[in-house]
């Protein structure tokens, strides 16, 4: 593992943001859906894709708060240009469980 000052560490915006629009993305290569989140008044409604099929129904991640790194740049995934990175923990079968606050916060909120 390598190790990051912590003036790396500041550079990193991990925000809070609450999920609005959850679409299938069958043009994908592995199963994933495009996710729309509302990270707030300053930052607004970013989309991604992610791979969260497996234990996340459209129904599930609607309305739930998650944490999304937003300072990094687009990145075209197929069709979708993905504006932020939906945080999770692989598991050793490649499903995710998202990160997410343990408590309902106001959008927009970065990590400390």
């Amino acid at each position: 593992m390598d190790t990051i000052s912590w003036n790396d560490f500041a550079l990193v915006e991990l925000r809070t943001g609450t999920v609005l629009d959850v679409q299938d993305f069958p043009e994908a290569r592995a199963p994933a859906y495009k996710i729309r989140v509302d990270f707030g008044p300053e930052l607004g409604i970013r989309k991604t894709s992610a791979r969260v099929t497996h234990l996340y129904s459209k129904e599930a991640l609607l309305g739930r708060q998650v944490i999304g790194l937003v300072n990094i740049p687009p990145r075209q995934i197929g069709p979708v240009q993905s504006e932020f990175l939906l945080t999770g923990f692989v598991q050793g079968d490649g499903s995710v469980v998202l990160a997410v606050p343990e408590r309902p916060v106001a959008n927009g909120l970065k990590l400390a």
